[in-house]
């Protein structure tokens, strides 16, 4: 199977979060030419209700195939209803396909709760880049303007976890026209420290970022000549960087794992952070 027979999975639950995650799903298939698939699992609890929450299930993906018509009518999606926990059922279907994009929250979700249990869950587990996309911007009064939003931004590391970032940034760039890539690469005198650079200097150690990133750059930026490309070494938190720069970008990238530190379900400190306080879309990426 080619990336280009693997569909892009929506997860739909009838929440405000989901419908939004929806219509961020279907437009991104429609822009990268690829299937959308729309998921609704059943739990497989409460099998004398499951009947009528089969019922339940099949409008709620008859309703949510007329609103794909209304955002990208080129597309003809496929409808599933698993008969698993949300997140396992994601995990399974992660395995063929191109990117899984679900809410920051559900319908069983706690307005407190920044971050709902089955997205963070997918995006720790899955095989593909998982999208949450936050509603944070649903919730303004005024309409967003999505080409006021244009850039991508990717959170690389100084290591081989950048390259699969990377790739799903440029990629997601280019399939966008007039999209600006800004790629951010934070650093400290002790990450300095730690990778062999300088320990005392700082403008000496910034000098190191810098070279770093145009490394681990130079190669992607002679793939992708179209997409214009910004360099960012950060000095300090790269997460509080990347949060904010969230706000006016049409994507965040970031990676899932990094040296082999780990929060919650497998997420990079970063990526925890990141994922967590986002005002826009996230893409994680495993790597």
């Amino acid at each position: 199977m080619t990336s280009t027979d693997r569909p892009v999975i929506a997860a739909v639950d009838g929440s405000s979060h989901s419908d939004e995650a929806l219509d961020w799903a279907a437009r991104e298939a429609a822009r990268r030419g690829l299937g959308l698939t729309v998921v609704h699992a059943l739990t497989p609890d409460h099998p004398a209700e499951r009947d009528a929450r089969r019922r339940e299930a099949e409008e709620l993906l008859a309703r949510s195939v007329r609103q794909v018509a209304r955002i990208a009518p080129e597309l003809s999606p496929s409808t599933l209803t698993p008969l698993d926990y949300p997140s396992a059922a994601l995990s399974s279907l992660s395995h063929n396909a191109s990117l899984i994009v679900v809410g920051s929250r559900g319908l069983g979700g706690f307005r407190s709760l920044l971050l709902g249990s089955n997205s963070l869950a997918a995006a720790s587990m899955a095989d593909c880049p998982v999208v949450v996309v936050h509603s944070a911007r649903a919730e303004e009064e005024t309409p967003v303007d999505e080409e006021a939003h244009r850039d991508i931004v990717a959170g690389v590391a100084a290591d081989e976890s950048s390259e699969a970032v990377l790739e799903f940034a440029f990629g997601t760039a280019a399939s966008r026209p007039g999209a600006r890539l800004r790629i951010v690469h934070g650093w400290t005198m002790f990450s300095s420290m730690v990778s062999g650079g300088p320990v005392f200097d700082r403008d000496a150690a910034a000098d190191a970022a810098a070279r770093t990133l145009a490394e681990l750059t130079a190669g992607w930026r002679e793939k992708y000549p179209q997409v214009e490309t910004v360099r960012e070494p950060v000095s300090g938190s790269a997460s509080r960087t990347l949060v904010t720069a969230s706000a006016t970008a049409a994507l965040t990238v970031i990676g899932r794992r990094r040296g082999g530190e780990s929060l919650g379900l497998g997420l990079s400190p970063v990526a925890q952070t990141t994922l967590t306080h986002a005002l826009g879309p996230v893409a994680v990426v495993p790597c």
